[in-house]
């Protein structure tokens, strides 16, 4: 597209940048994510980086004009924080997705923000490691979002989430500028700790254009059982008890009733005929035959029917299970994909109080979870159209379960983020002084306000 076709406004920065459009299909494409939130109008423009210099002209020159900037990856993010309207660019980084280098030796990885998470993860298996956060989207979603949201997964409950994986970013600045943080040593306490910080950040703070993650060694081996109960409340005390008795799954993951009925009728499965509830448990490492026998005996106790998986063949069948429940929700129509955390105590509390919600409200609402870590996935059947309002006994039904985590100790957002979505509870969760800190952070980094501005505080 001729450069003359360009608004006034944007022909500046469009003249220094190789790839970009302002074609409006192209526009439609990136204007959400994969939250299904709808905002009104649609972006300027769209620029491809294909380096950090990219990324450096394009903050300079919206730093200078004031021009709103929207940093987006693989768009798979659930709170509509890579949503982006009229009067906005989309800074697309989807294309910076090298894999920089792999350092066995210090079992390190050097990666730009546009590589797919399972491709890291099967770069490092080459070499005998992996990428340890596993988020259920790890096929689709990109290191660059995993760290804008802090993303968890079905590992963290053992191996830790993205932030305890990042050891140094190379971040551009909302003015332009470029600040390298962490370092690649396995200890330092110079300075305070800027890379956690930007963990989290969900794109407000800066652009991250390099990251040097850890690696951990594959575990020589592991054992895969699932463990049926009758209510989901049941399978919730389980959890308790394995992780009271000192047993570290790598995996730990619950599916209510709801849920599994939907996985089979989206899969052909008969999940659903077995047990109200679904609890999948991995142990790995030397110690994993030991764990698994203790994790057995234990969910034998409270009443599981307890079955070992054949072969790893079989193991990797069922952790694609709990990775289809929320495509197999999402076929019966459009949902609301929250996303609390309670402690671990607290974690049939919270599944028996989701129940309630639904049962009173007449809300229908699917609970899986990462149990181990207490974080849960409520996911709320919206009864609307992709473009209609929320009803409003939905929306109570989703103020509700806040309520309700908030009132158990936990958070509104584990690891899915503040976004759009949850900025109106924000205050709730930090308080007012909690609010204006974090603010004042975000002048420091992005003085002129133009990253992903509305989003995240």
């Amino acid at each position: 597209m001729s450069i003359k076709l360009v608004p006034e406004h944007l022909a500046g920065l469009l003249a220094q940048v190789p790839d970009w459009s302002i074609d409006p299909d192209d526009l439609e494409r990136v204007r959400t994510d994969r939250s299904g939130l709808i905002p009104d109008g649609v972006p300027d423009a769209v620029v491809r980086a294909s380096s950090a210099d990219d990324v450096v002209t394009v903050l300079r020159h919206a730093s200078r004009v004031a021009i709103p900037v929207v940093t987006r990856g693989a768009g798979t993010g659930l709170s509509g924080g890579a949503t982006a309207s009229t009067g906005e660019i989309v800074l697309d980084v989807s294309g910076m997705d090298r894999i920089l280098e792999i350092d066995p030796d210090n079992a390190t990885a050097r990666v730009e923000p546009g590589v797919i998470t399972a491709d890291l993860d099967a770069a490092a298996g080459a070499h005998g490691l992996r990428y340890a956060p596993d988020p259920a989207s790890a096929a689709i979603s990109s290191i660059g979002g995993n760290i804008a949201t802090n993303a968890g997964g079905l590992r963290c409950v053992k191996y830790g989430v993205t932030r305890d994986a990042v050891l140094a970013l190379d971040v551009v600045l909302g003015d332009g500028r470029r600040l390298r943080t962490g370092r690649t040593t396995a200890k330092g306490v110079a300075g305070y700790d800027l890379t956690s910080l930007f963990v989290g950040s969900e794109g407000t703070l800066g652009v991250i254009v390099e990251a040097t993650v850890k690696l951990s060694p594959l575990p020589v081996g592991s054992r895969t059982a699932t463990a049926l109960f009758d209510t989901v409340a049941e399978a919730a005390a389980a959890v308790g008890a394995v992780v009271r008795a000192g047993i570290r799954p790598s995996t730990l993951e619950l599916l209510d009733h709801a849920t599994l009925l939907a996985i089979d009728a989206a899969q052909g499965t008969a999940l659903a005929q077995t047990g109200g509830a679904f609890l999948l448990v991995q142990t790995d490492g030397f110690g994993a035959d030991h764990e698994m026998a203790q994790a057995r005996t234990i969910l034998r106790g409270a009443g599981a029917r307890v079955e070992d998986a054949a072969d790893d063949a079989d193991a990797q069948r069922l952790l694609q299970v709990r990775r289809l429940a929320l495509p197999s929700i999402e076929r019966l129509g459009r949902v609301l994909i929250e996303d609390i955390a309670v402690p671990r105590t607290r974690l049939a509390d919270a599944v028996t109080g989701i129940d309630d919600i639904s049962r009173r409200t007449g809300v229908k609402i699917f609970t899986f979870a990462h149990a181990g870590d207490g974080n849960l996935h409520p996911i709320v059947l919206a009864d609307a159209g992709p473009a209609d309002p929320i009803p409003a006994h939905v929306q109570d039904a989703v103020n509700e379960v806040f309520g309700l985590a908030l009132r158990l100790g936990g958070t509104l957002t584990g690891e899915h983020g503040v976004g759009v979505l949850k900025r109106p509870w924000l205050a709730d969760e930090l308080g007012d002084t909690g609010l204006e800190v974090q603010r004042s952070l975000k002048t420091v980094f992005d003085p002129a306000g133009i990253l992903n501005p509305g989003k995240a505080l």
